[in-house]
């Protein structure tokens, strides 16, 4: 299976059930940004520039809980900005997990390896035996500092920070664009691809289960993304998102860097094949719609966003408003419109959080779509054939790139 059963069923029955109600909108992924401060200032992301007034300002633990709690979706991405910065995040982590919810921290990664070390200190305090032998392995293989490895033998005696917690329904999701030299470019900051990779290779020893999400702009070589594959595969990666760029208004990349719906499709001719040979998270019948043949309508209803300022709508990447409630943005919107296109500014649009929930939910689905569905996500794992990848390409001194 792609993606694991526990969580795929629990999808399944949020969806039935609203379907079997009548319910027309319903969110399936709520993408919390609890702030929108981030540590990266990536030209492709907008939100520090958007939001550049109230970029300092976080939502309430109590206010985020709720926001999941309101609309209900089975499913919360952790967003922002960069979420490892929102000091209670493993407050909030757990706080959704109690509510039943399947969590996705979308992280560029700088931060995880910190968070990782306060999870195994945890494991530590509460099974030395068990856990000195994990933390003389990260220390073996650099992946955490002898002076770190004697500060979790040795903790200080005041009361220990919440930590964020292995389970099957929590996962890492890094940021990666591209190998070494493309991702730190994309970041505008060297030594970024590495510590991601340290990251995820610590988070596997510790037992967590761990994605990625990449997004493709004009410049992005295709084969260099398979390649990406691969060497994530050998790092034991357990799925990826992959979408194209979209050029909104406040992303600081120009124009031509962003994918027209012609070049989405020329970029995307392998996508299915892929779909095949990775473990790529979605659907065939997206895949289908990257590499253009089939047209789907946007669901971004399905996918809402809630920030410091409100519920973003109508989506992700289009802000005319901001709502009190998921209900009143919900009631607001024009839907139709921007399913059909209507608005320009959805002309070269293909992004994931539009299209791949139309494809799930079967809107406008074909005769056989659900099988091809049910077949892709319960099939076997695609198991990644590995060879020699050279993903670190570049001198990787943590700085700034001009």
């Amino acid at each position: 299976m792609r993606f694991p059963l526990p969580l795929t069923l629990k999808i399944a029955r949020t969806i039935l059930g609203r379907r079997l109600r009548g319910t027309d909108h319903f969110a399936t992924v709520l993408q919390l940004e609890p702030l929108h401060a981030c540590n990266l200032a990536c030209p492709g992301c907008g939100r520090i520039r958007e939001y550049a007034a109230s970029v300092k300002e976080m939502m309430p633990l109590q206010d985020c809980l709720a926001a999941a709690a309101e609309c209900d979706a089975p499913m919360v991405s952790l967003c922002g900005g960069e979420p490892l910065l929102y000091p209670r995040v493993a407050e909030l982590v757990s706080g959704l997990r109690a509510q039943g919810r399947i969590v996705y921290l979308c992280t560029n990664a700088l931060l995880m390896r910190q968070k990782l070390g306060e999870t195994l200190a945890e494991r530590w305090r509460r099974d030395p035996a068990q856990t000195d032998g994990l933390v003389d392995l990260l220390v073996s293989e650099d992946l955490l500092s002898a002076a770190d490895a004697e500060t979790i033998r040795h903790p200080r005696a005041q009361p220990a920070p919440p930590v964020i917690e292995s389970t099957r329904w929590f996962f890492w999701n890094i940021h990666l664009d591209g190998l070494e030299t493309s991702h730190d470019r994309s970041v505008k900051r060297q030594g970024v691809f590495r510590e991601a990779v340290q990251a995820i290779r610590m988070a596997k020893l510790l037992g967590f289960q761990v994605a990625t999400n990449t997004t493709v702009y004009q410049e992005t070589d295709m084969a260099e993304i398979e390649d990406l594959f691969v060497f994530l595969g050998s790092l034991g990666v357990d799925g990826h998102t992959l979408s194209p760029g979209y050029g909104f208004a406040e992303a600081r990349r120009s124009e031509d860097e962003f994918l027209t719906r012609q070049a989405v499709v020329k970029k995307f001719r392998c996508v299915e094949d892929w779909g095949r040979r990775y473990p790529l998270f979605g659907t065939p019948v997206y895949l289908e719609f990257l590499a253009g043949k089939r047209e789907l309508a946007c669901s971004a209803w399905a996918i809402p966003t809630r920030n410091v300022r409100g519920w973003r709508g109508p989506c992700y990447l289009i802000a005319d408003a901001h709502y009190a409630s998921y209900a009143e943005m919900l009631a607001a919107t024009d839907w139709g419109r921007f399913a059909s296109r209507q608005d320009s500014r959805c002309e070269h649009c293909m992004v994931h959080c539009g299209f791949e929930p139309t494809a799930s939910l079967g809107i406008g689905a074909r005769r056989g779509d659900l099988l091809k569905n049910i077949w892709f996500q319960f099939g076997p794992r695609p198991r990644v054939k590995l060879h020699p990848v050279h993903a670190y390409n570049s001198d990787s001194a943590s700085r700034e790139l001009p």
